[in-house]
């Protein structure tokens, strides 16, 4: 069985994670949602920041939680991208530090394919199979064939799901992250408004939200909400 230490910093959670095989020895995660919240949104050079301060905390208590040590490890892993650059920057030095000093392999890993492999967790994969990849500033459908052949079929033409999400909350004065309270605010809601389809007439697989994003927007400020 492997030992793998893995480092997660691509935006605005600094984690760690230790796995012996396929068992989870440990999953520390420190969160910045109450810093980002009074801002509506993520900040990069905040998030960065708190990445340098989070990631010895969250490596000891990793360590610590396992009861290994680190040059217990068989490889260091850590996410390489896609993500904010400076967040990015913060996980690879340390995964790299890490690698260097205990002589041992260094796994870059895509940050969507670990969301996507994540699930492997939940249940085995059954090829062919299509994924709904909805993370931060991606949105994408992939097809998959076989065991990391990833081709992408649809993908945003503008702004991200998520993106769309948080500024129409932040229009309505709703708390950040946007998702949750805008989607339990529309189970209690009635079809009032009439907003546009993006791409409803065109034989795409591709999404678009800039549109709606504004639509809302204009319309939440034309009835002085």
């Amino acid at each position: 069985m492997s030992r793998i230490l893995a480092i997660e910093s691509s935006c605005d959670e600094t984690a760690v994670a230790i796995l012996d095989g396929e068992e989870l020895l440990a999953n520390v995660v420190s969160s910045q949602v109450a810093v980002h919240a009074k801002y509506g949104g993520v900040m990069p050079e905040v998030a960065s920041r708190l990445h340098t301060e989070n990631i010895d905390v969250c490596l000891k208590e990793a360590i610590e939680t396992s009861g290994l040590r680190f040059e217990d490890m068989d490889a260091f892993a850590v996410t390489r991208g896609p993500g904010l650059i400076g967040c990015l920057h913060i996980g690879l030095q340390a995964a790299k530090t890490l690698a260097f000093l205990y002589n041992k392999p260094l796994i870059p890993v895509h940050h969507l394919a670990g969301h996507i492999y994540a699930n492997a967790y939940v249940g085995e994969f059954k090829y062919p199979l299509l994924c709904v990849v909805v993370s931060g500033g991606n949105t994408e459908l992939v097809l998959m064939k076989r065991p990391m052949d990833f081709e992408i079929v649809g993908e945003t033409k503008d702004d991200a799901v998520g993106e769309c999400y948080d500024k129409v909350a932040r229009v309505l004065g709703m708390p950040y992250p946007g998702g949750l309270p805008m989607d339990l605010a529309a189970k209690k809601g009635k079809h009032t408004y009439h907003l546009p389809v993006p791409l409803s007439k065109e034989e795409s697989l591709d999404f678009s939200y800039s549109g709606l994003k504004t639509s809302v927007i204009n319309l939440v400020n034309s009835l002085h909400i």
